[in-house]
This record gives structure tokens, sequence and C-alpha cells, in this order.
């Protein structure tokens, strides 16, 4: 199913992955081959919807093609069974099974050794973690990275926001404002809040896999954030030179609604001084970064 509206194309692709028939709702913002591809992963409660339109703003002020998708247990897509528990490893089978699954669905080339071409991950808190185990996972698949509030590991500060969002959901009316954006609410918030505060996920940790990764990456982050601290993006400049680091006074946990436009315009210079170079070389040093702090 599949509709298509002002240069938007979307509907529900259908996949399966490990045996599992899954329903991913997704849609495209169109454009030529030529432009670059931003593939926009959503944080932990996101979904496309949450989104709005920030996806089209940017796009349109970069002149980039983009897919914009929600996640199994999210949105539109296949719910979570209540009865399942996600894995520590849950964020890794997004990256290297999901993710890629989607793709070769939608019959997206980003093979940049073939005809191809290299993909833009635009990756939002757990969604800018998946970002970051796809490239380092497939690196010649992915000309560069934009994390927002990624994770790299666990911190008691968001572990105790998450605590607060629980009670919020149970005594408040956080439930009701998730509802509109996922068909099972429950699946959503509960995937996200039962794992992260599962026990043995207190010592996940993504920091080994840096390495791997080949391509620049724009790391962003809120100083009034309350699910982790600049500990997390200053440790991804420490193993990898080759990144930018932009850091945002009056801004949360989500610099696209908190601070849009700066989020956009850092990211439209990123991709226009990163996209003449080949997929997995940098426009930064190999041995500096540039780290940003802005008012």
């Amino acid at each position: 199913m599949t509709g298509i509206a002002g240069g938007i194309v979307g509907g529900v692709v259908n996949l399966v992955v490990e045996g599992e028939a899954l329903a991913i709702e997704h849609r495209m913002i169109d454009g030529a081959r030529s432009q670059p591809l931003v593939i926009f992963l959503h944080e932990g409660l996101g979904s496309v919807a949450m989104w709005k339109d920030f996806p089209d703003r940017l796009c349109a002020a970069g002149n980039f093609r983009g897919l914009v998708y929600s996640r199994p247990g999210y949105g539109r897509s296949t719910p979570r069974p209540h009865h399942v528990r996600w894995r520590p490893d849950f964020m890794h089978r997004e990256a290297q099974l999901v993710l890629p699954a989607l793709l070769d669905a939608l019959e997206i080339d980003v093979d940049a050794g073939v005809d191809g071409v290299a993909a833009w991950l635009f990756g939002h808190s757990d969604g800018g973690s998946i970002a970051l185990i796809h490239a380092a996972s497939f690196p010649q698949r992915v000309a560069g990275l934009v994390v927002l509030a990624p994770h790299l590991f666990v911190e008691q500060k968001g572990l105790d926001s998450i605590v607060a969002a629980r009670e919020a959901w149970r005594h408040g009316d956080f439930r009701d404002r998730l509802a509109r954006h996922h068909d099972d609410v429950e699946s959503a918030f509960w995937g996200w809040n039962d794992i992260w505060l599962a026990p043995d996920f207190r010592n996940w940790n993504i920091e080994a896999l840096l390495p791997a990764i080949a391509c620049s990456i724009l790391a962003i982050q809120g100083r009034d954030d309350q699910y982790g601290t600049m500990a997390q993006i200053d440790r991804i400049a420490s193993a990898l030179p080759r990144t930018e680091l932009l850091k945002l006074d009056r801004c949360g946990h989500s610099p696209h609604r908190d601070r849009p436009d700066a989020v956009i315009a850092a990211t439209v210079h990123f991709i226009a001084e990163n996209r003449i170079r080949p997929a997995v070389t940098s426009a930064f040093s190999e041995h500096n970064h540039v780290i940003k702090e802005t008012t």
C-alpha cells in the first residue's frame, strides 16, 4: 500500500526478518537520484508521525531525498507482541537486520562500492545508537552520520529519567499524548521502558564498535538533556577524530525539536562539506575534531 502527495511517497512495506513477518510504516521524501539520501532513525518512543515536519524541512533546506520509517513496535508498523521482551541486543538487531531488509524491500541501493549511493543516517537517541551500529557494521554503505543525543553506554541519569517517564505514564497524561502516534501504544512504551530498566541492560555499551566506523560524524547534544551527559558524544570524538560536535544551550534531549534551525543549518553544512569526498573518507583531519558550541 502506497500513496503519493507533493513529492512524498508513503505506505507499508512487508519484510521477513529471522522468520518474523514485519510490516514497516515508511514514507519517502522524493528527489533526483543524484541528491543525497538521508535516512531518519527515530528515538526510543518515536515514529514517522513524531518527526512531524522536521524531515521535510531538512530535506528542503539541503536538497536531499529522505526515508522516514517506524521501527517494529512503533507507529503503524507491526507492534511488539505484549508477551515479548526485547533483548539487550535489540538495537543491534535493528541496525544489522531490520534496516538492511527494509532497504532491500524498498529497492534502495546504498552500496557505494557498486552502482549505489551511500546513505546519510540521521539518528536521534536510540536511533542515533542504531545509526552508529549500522555504520560500524556496513561502513561502505554509509556516507556520513548525524547523531542527536545518541547512547553509547548506560548512565544513571538516563535511567532516572526513564523511571520518571514510567511514573508519568502511570499517573499522568503521557500515555494519552503518546497514543496518537502509535497503533499499539502499550507495545511502544513498555518495549522501550522494560529493556532500558532491565538489570541485564545496565552493562550495554557500543564503544568497542566505534573504530569500525569509516565516515565523518556530526554529533549533537543539548546541555539540558535529561537522558544523557556530554560524555556520550565526547567519547565519540575521542574515539573518532573525524567527528564534529555541536553542543546546544537551551536544548534538552530532542535537539531537532528544541533547536531545529541550528540542527538544520549544521546538518546541511556537514553534508555539503563531506559529500564532495569519497563516501568513506572525511572532511576533517584524522587528528583533530571541530567543536562548535552555540547559544
